[in-house]
């Protein structure tokens, strides 16, 4: 009893001292914060979260890839929350679709692609539509607005744009697909194209 008491009253004078500290180190100990002793011994802080909504939070870029600081076409934006609206909860196997209906209602592409499969959309796009391949392997670094192809094979292949929030097509996704990445495809501005190409 007696042991348990004062390693109780040790464990309590640490965490004061701990928190006197923090304050003299000018970090904030207010309930926003918490404040801890690393394993070097500095006293370091955190911001405490009251809420998670379970949503996964990578920030989300619109930054374009590497050509030249140029700026996507604002075009996309408005194609990738046209897309975020329009997408189902769970898939109904017509990403390729959808996509097309989104770019075309945006104004981003003049007319309706063409192409059968979702895996042919970024040639597609390139070809007709003045699209260009960004350097973008990674889809969470993707800008949003642009179009992420996927495929392998013989298969249809899967195509969604970057939105905010994540990733829509058919359906709306926190995460990217799980396919191979074809390719990752944006057109640039015209004002960007007169000052970068």
């Amino acid at each position: 009893m007696r042991r348990s008491l004062l390693c109780l009253t040790i464990i309590a004078s640490g965490f004061a001292s701990c928190l006197t500290n923090a304050s003299a180190a000018g970090n904030d100990s207010s309930v926003t914060r918490f404040v801890y002793k690393n394993a070097a011994g500095k006293i370091e802080s955190v911001r405490v979260i009251n809420s998670y909504t379970g949503k996964w939070t990578h920030p989300f870029t619109t930054a374009p890839a590497k050509r030249g600081g140029a700026q996507l076409d604002p075009l996309l934006i408005r194609a990738a929350t046209i897309a975020e609206e329009r997408a189902n909860a769970h898939s109904k196997s017509r990403c390729w679709h959808y996509v097309k209906e989104a770019l075309v209602a945006s104004g981003a592409v003049s007319s309706y692609p063409r192409s059968e499969y979702a895996r042919e959309a970024g040639d597609e796009l390139v070809r007709s539509f003045g699209f260009v391949r960004l350097s973008v392997r990674d889809p969470y670094q993707a800008p949003v607005g642009s179009v992420l192809v996927y495929g392998s094979g013989r298969s249809a292949g899967h195509v969604e744009i970057r939105t905010a929030t994540g990733f829509a097509s058919d359906f709306r996704a926190a995460t990217p697909s799980r396919r191979p990445l074809i390719g990752v495809y944006a057109k640039i501005s015209p004002l960007a194209k007169r000052r970068f190409f």
